[in-house]
């Protein structure tokens, strides 16, 4: 599952770029069609710029996917996964199929005109990866160095894609002629069919093979031409009430269905991610209901929530079935968007076209209710609900992880060793781990190290107290773990900031960050908080549900989820709002933040917003402690 939701997330890169493409294609057909059919300059520019994506959607995929897959891509992932496709696509043309068969170019098996599809794009960006991964480190004899590393991966590439290439001559063309057997059987079982077509055609998307599909129904494959016919009005071979059957249903599910969907998604995503996540749900519900261009919305959640993607699937071909049994018809050129339907509202084998708009709201009621139940029972990773290794690239701002490494090696050797390490994870200010004999810790050598204190909650974790820059210490640890070398510059003596030539004042005036009940450090429900290893201060049990900046500063981190924020005041202080204990474990869910690194902040103007009772439901304690980092001495008071 993992594998798929790495996947999921690598295709938004791609997708993110369809939604602009797609309705500068629409408005191009729709000023053609305005025009008569004809093309006029703005038409041609238009359709030509949003079709310079979406004409090469396999390709961004093959590209996308390869950088997305790799680790740590540089860039010669995405060089790889283009060979790849170059390679396979032109090896399965027709005009190069033609020379090694010997036949003539229109003589082709018509399967390999349908090669450069999404399929085949996510096969070539993953072999891209795999080889980047597998290679990008070889080292060959000397006489070959040239071709060590880097360069040997989009070689390695080329083989492999030659050896795909030779696999798809022979079994490409019978998964085309399938398709296509199986949708001139689909015919005959009539609005039974349509449901059983709607359902394929959006099952066979991931794969690029619903154009097959499409060519049964929508052209002359098997005698309905139901695009064309309907396109022809009553100059054509249309039959009112029947033309039209295949493609009506597109309608409700593409301008009204998904962006049902999409608010779901939205509604359903982390407080902290949701500004991420309305980006690419916006933009697609957009480009679905004007357009009919539903990929950039089915790509964000097909791969992370699969299920998900089968029930849109099975809505589809419930609304083709439905649509086939009612009095409406209605056909497009483009696709099933609020541009063809203006479009097609005139058209004379077009029955009944208001009915859509009936339809509609009530598919856009269904998706969002379904769509929104089966996320959160089953908490699946739809956008904006990834897991914690989704923000690995999203950390706080600060200096280069090889200013830590000194640090890392001193903390690594003091816990035991690298087999010593189970697991590894950090919070605001400290290190969370699972150690294998916890006795092998030494506790004096972390203090040495850089420690602030270490504190063993039982069984086999461990915390170490760090501070603010824990973030990349957590990741310089990693890079000695795994063995990988860092060029090391001197670390700081100290994670806390106390031995820094700055501190902060003896006594420290701030206002209430947050509505609430003071207490005392000491009540803190964590026992690092409460002795004062992290720092001196105090703590609220807050009513509000907004944190606030004390004092005029500077925000100098703000943890990925949210629930802690670093700041440095005017007068030297630097200071942790921790907001909950252990809410780190809610990976974002309930916190919203409201300012960047490096922001500058006026007392009372707000840093966090967070959900008490969600905490509450959770388990956690809201306690919230304000905690000098740069003065063990100093004195919090509040007013």
């Amino acid at each position: 599952m993992k594998f798929f939701q790495r996947l999921g997330r690598s295709l938004m890169l791609p997708v993110a770029v369809l939604p602009v493409a797609a309705i500068l294609s629409g408005i191009g057909y729709w000023i053609k069609n305005a025009n008569g059919g004809a093309d006029n300059i703005g038409s041609a520019f238009l359709s030509a710029a949003g079709g310079a994506l979406l004409d090469n959607l396999a390709l961004l995929f093959a590209v996308g996917v390869s950088i997305g897959m790799a680790k740590k891509s540089d860039g010669t992932s995405a060089l790889a996964g283009l060979v790849s496709w170059l390679t396979v696509t032109t090896m399965l043309s027709p005009a190069t199929m033609a020379a090694l068969t010997g036949a003539a170019v229109e003589d082709v098996d018509p399967a390999f005109t349908k090669i450069q599809n999404v399929f085949v794009g996510i096969i070539c960006g993953l072999i891209g990866a795999w080889c980047y991964n597998r290679f990008k480190d070889t080292k060959l004899p000397d006489a070959l160095s040239f071709f060590s590393g880097k360069r040997s991966v989009a070689i390695v590439t080329a083989g492999l894609s030659l050896v795909l290439a030779i696999v798809l001559v022979f079994v490409w063309p019978f998964v085309y002629g399938g398709l296509v057997g199986f949708g001139e059987w689909i015919v005959t079982l009539g609005p039974v069919g349509a449901g059983i077509y709607g359902f394929f055609n959006r099952l066979l998307i991931p794969l690029g093979l619903h154009h097959a599909l499409n060519s049964v129904f929508w052209f002359d494959v098997a005698g309905i031409n139901d695009l064309n016919n309907f396109l022809q009005g009553s100059g054509g071979d249309g039959v009112y009430g029947v033309t039209g059957q295949y493609m009506t249903g597109f309608f409700p599910i593409m301008m009204f269905g998904l962006p049902g969907a999409a608010l779901a998604m939205y509604v359903t995503a982390k407080t902290t991610r949701r500004k991420v996540a309305a980006g690419i749900l916006l933009s697609g519900a957009i480009s679905s209901f004007f357009v009919g261009v539903t990929e950039p919305l089915e790509f964000s959640f097909m791969f992370l929530a699969p299920w998900l993607y089968l029930i849109h699937a099975v809505f589809m071909g419930i609304s083709l079935f439905v649509s086939a049994i009612l009095p409406v018809r209605m056909g497009f050129g483009f696709s099933g968007g609020f541009i063809d339907l203006v479009l097609g509202w005139a058209n004379p084998l077009a029955e009944n076209p208001w009915i859509i708009l009936i339809m509609g709201p009530i598919w856009f009621a269904i998706y969002f209710v379904v769509f929104r139940w089966i996320i959160r029972r089953f908490d699946l990773k739809t956008p904006g609900r990834e897991d914690d290794d989704a923000l690995e690239d999203e950390g706080t701002d600060a200096a280069p992880r090889g200013e830590f490494h000194a640090t890392a090696e001193r903390f690594v050797s003091a816990l035991g060793g690298r087999e010593n390490i189970v697991e590894l994870d950090n919070c605001a200010t400290r290190l969370r781990m699972e150690i294998a004999d916890v006795a092998r810790v030494d506790d004096a050598a972390l203090k040495r190290a850089g420690a602030a204190g270490t504190i063993k909650p039982g069984g086999h974790s461990v915390q170490v107290v760090y501070g603010l820059n824990v973030q990349f210490v957590k990741d310089a640890m990693e890079d000695v773990l795994a063995g990988r070398a860092v060029s090391a510059a001197p670390a700081p003596s100290t994670g806390t900031a106390v031995a820094q030539a700055t501190q902060a004042p003896d006594l420290v005036r701030l206002r209430p960050p947050v509505a609430g009940r003071v207490l005392a450090l000491s009540e803190v429900p964590d026992e690092m908080f409460a002795d004062g290893t992290i720092g001196p201060g105090v703590a609220i049990d807050p009513t509000g549900d907004v944190i606030s900046a004390p004092a005029d500063g500077r925000v100098e981190s703000v943890f990925p989820t949210g629930h802690a924020i670093g700041l440095r005041l005017d007068d030297r202080t630097e200071l942790l709002i921790h907001v909950g204990i252990d809410t780190v474990a809610m990976k974002g869910d309930g916190f919203e933040t409201l300012v960047t690194a490096g922001q500058r902040v006026t007392a009372g103007e707000p840093l966090v917003r967070f959900d008490r009772a969600g905490i509450v439901a959770a388990g956690h304690s809201p306690i919230t402690p304000i905690v000098v980092l740069n003065n063990p001495a100093a004195r919090v008071e509040l007013g």
